[in-house]
């Protein structure tokens, strides 16, 4: 896929994305929202003559030491086989224990043993799907004390070591670098960039936590200016990629979203061309 920006396709502008095809790099839809045979899988299978298409997976916990549910992952292996998408992506997560499942994508300690696990399942993911699976660092609240990698160390290894690609979440790593009182730039640069094959944009609340504020990843307003300039560093320093626009509470009108497809666009261009001239 070329590195432009798309968005996030949501129940409420399936319609009018259907009916009018406005500009956008591409589409991104929720696996989970279309393993069936809804009317909204077979909007979205029409939209394939307009669109390329991203399909992101919310539900294969890839971090449960009870391994993937295999039916669930027979599902998604189906719709992407039929859709073809060009890009496939999860996240570095579980929810999923005991045949338990969990309305939440939950962290992971980054230690050995968990990356023992995420391996093996990212890479029974791929083998089943057979394309490379991208994944996405997480937004995080709290830390373990007992990790003994820190999380892009944890992300390069796991790259490494599956053949995954790497989608890089900017807005997550705002909020996680706040949160834990870390410096986003650094762990920008931990990572390792010939992984990366994708961006993702959103805006995040702030809370109040005692006193202290807190960053929640809410995906409920525009892309903030701080995300904006460090997505802008990440593309200087590793390159363009496609880049993907979500918003997923209080959805806003449909231009609003494409302006903020636009907004990555410029960036993505300028520096993309900064990285290319330094080059």
């Amino acid at each position: 896929m070329r590195p432009v920006a798309g968005i996030g396709l949501r129940s409420p502008h399936l319609a009018e994305i259907g009916r009018d095809r406005p500009a956008t790099g591409f589409l991104e839809i929720h696996a989970e929202n279309h393993l069936g045979g809804s009317p909204a899988r077979q909007a979205v299978e029409r939209l394939r003559e307009s669109y390329e298409l991203s399909v992101h997976a919310v539900g294969l916990s890839l971090g449960s030491v009870d391994g993937l549910d295999e039916i669930h992952l027979d599902r998604v292996a189906a719709l992407v086989s039929h859709l073809k998408p060009a890009l496939v992506s999860d996240h570095l997560s579980w929810s999923v224990h005991g045949g338990r499942y969990f309305n939440d994508l939950l962290p992971l300690p980054y230690t050995a043993e968990a990356l023992d696990v995420v391996v093996r399942n990212v890479g029974r993911l791929q083998e089943r799907l057979g394309r490379q699976v991208s994944i996405e660092n997480p937004s995080c609240y709290l830390g373990f004390g007992h990790s003994t990698l820190t999380e892009p160390e944890f992300l390069t290894e796991l790259a490494r070591r599956s053949g995954c690609g790497l989608l890089l979440d900017v807005n997550n790593i705002v909020v996680t670098a706040h949160n834990l009182r870390l410096d986003p730039r650094d762990w920008l640069a931990g990572l390792p960039g010939e992984a990366i094959t994708e961006y993702h944009l959103a805006g995040h609340a702030v809370n109040d936590a005692d006193g202290q504020p807190i960053l929640i990843d809410d995906h409920g307003s525009r892309v903030g200016g701080e995300v904006w300039a460090l997505f802008g560093e990440a593309v200087r320093r590793y390159g363009p990629r496609p880049a993907l626009v979500e918003w997923d509470t209080d959805i806003p009108a449909l231009p609003v979203l494409l302006e903020e497809a636009i907004n990555a666009d410029r960036v993505l261009e300028n520096a993309g061309s900064d990285a290319a001239r330094a080059a």
